[in-house]
């Protein structure tokens, strides 16, 4: 049966190819009045052809998109999408390509949930890993779908392992006692200061003497999220002096190992060792969820709170640091008393 006008046609090539049969589309006329041909593929058998052939006239694309890779289209979103992404979601996704190689020459129209489903199940690695990778493919379905690359999202369709359940445990008032009875031991003072300002590690660690004001009594820092960028901490009168001491020590950060800034893996094999030593069971984070839950069963203010712990909140609307706001965040951090 003849194909309608427009429809576009299957054609036998001459040789020995893998692929023999060409589907394509007139699309014009040169001056010589010899047809304009658009090439939208090629296939092994005639039937084959046929059906690319329908396909292609039940959802036209773009040919060139026809043609993109995975690797094409990494690359492309690595130049357009992956700057507008924040540190740690850029650093993700670029790991996660790596599981990917087994399919970097696959058309990524031809990628189905279930290849998908092979990085992830075959990355050798665990939860994080796995998430990493179904969230790669998820940004990349969404961009091939805006560049009309596929008409179908799979990457929805696959499943990775589960984040397995913590349990935040704050210390204990006994376990605070027994760190302020060893305050002057080698970095017992580090896990106060963790107890009495709530950073989480990566900031507490990038803190610099420049961003500690003694005579206002603040800390200023914090990183992650735009609530918790720049926030500032008052000073528990508590740690004030523990501040002081590595203020007046001369060192560029708050705190360092033999003069230089202290990595978050040297911290954890010092945290590890403190916590052998004192028979505690904690992780460094535990000592933020000790001070939310302190503020919170002395009655501080939800708005502070919030500020306090660099979190999002409706209450706290546009962060501007006003005497009064420093004030209020003084009371509340106060309000811990032991």
């Amino acid at each position: 049966m003849k194909n309608p006008n427009g429809y576009g046609s299957v054609v036998k090539l001459s040789g020995n190819r893998r692929n023999p049969f060409a589907v394509r589309k007139t699309i014009g006329f040169n001056e010589k009045a010899h047809p304009i041909y658009l090439t939208i593929g090629y296939a092994p058998t005639r039937e084959e052809g046929n059906i690319m052939l329908a396909l292609y006239n039940n959802d036209p694309y773009d040919v060139d998109a026809v043609k993109v890779t995975l690797k094409q289209l990494w690359e492309l979103f690595k130049e357009k999408k992956l700057p507008k992404l924040n540190k740690g979601t850029r650093s993700s996704l670029s790991s996660a390509y790596n599981h990917t190689k087994k399919y970097h020459d696959t058309k990524y129209r031809d990628l189905k949930s279930f290849h998908m489903q092979d990085c992830i199940d075959n990355c050798g690695c665990g939860y994080s890993t796995q998430w990493a990778i179904k969230n790669l493919f998820g940004h990349l379905d969404k961009f091939a779908l805006e560049l009309d690359v596929i008409n179908k999202s799979y990457a929805q369709l696959t499943t990775a392992e589960s984040i397995p359940e913590t349990t935040k445990i704050p210390f204990t008032e006994e376990e605070i006692k027994m760190l302020w009875e060893h305050e002057k031991e080698e970095w017992v003072d580090s896990i106060l200061v963790f107890i009495y300002t709530g950073f989480r590690i990566s900031e507490l660690l990038n803190i610099k003497i420049t961003d500690i004001d003694l005579e206002q009594g603040t800390i200023q820092g914090g990183t992650k999220t735009n609530a918790g960028k720049n926030r500032i901490i008052p000073i528990h009168s508590k740690i004030f002096n523990i501040i002081k001491s590595r203020v007046e020590s001369g060192q560029v950060y708050l705190f360092e190992l033999d003069g230089k800034k202290l990595s978050s893996y040297l911290y954890y094999k010092i945290w590890d060792e403190l916590m052998e030593k004192f028979k505690m069971d904690h992780t460094p984070h535990e000592c933020r969820h000790t001070f939310r839950s302190r503020l919170d069963s002395a009655g501080a203010n939800k708005k502070c709170i919030d500020m306090l712990m660099g979190h999002k909140s409706k209450e706290v609307g546009e962060r501007v640091y006003t005497h009064k706001t420093l004030e209020e965040l003084k009371y509340a951090i106060e309000l811990i008393t032991s």
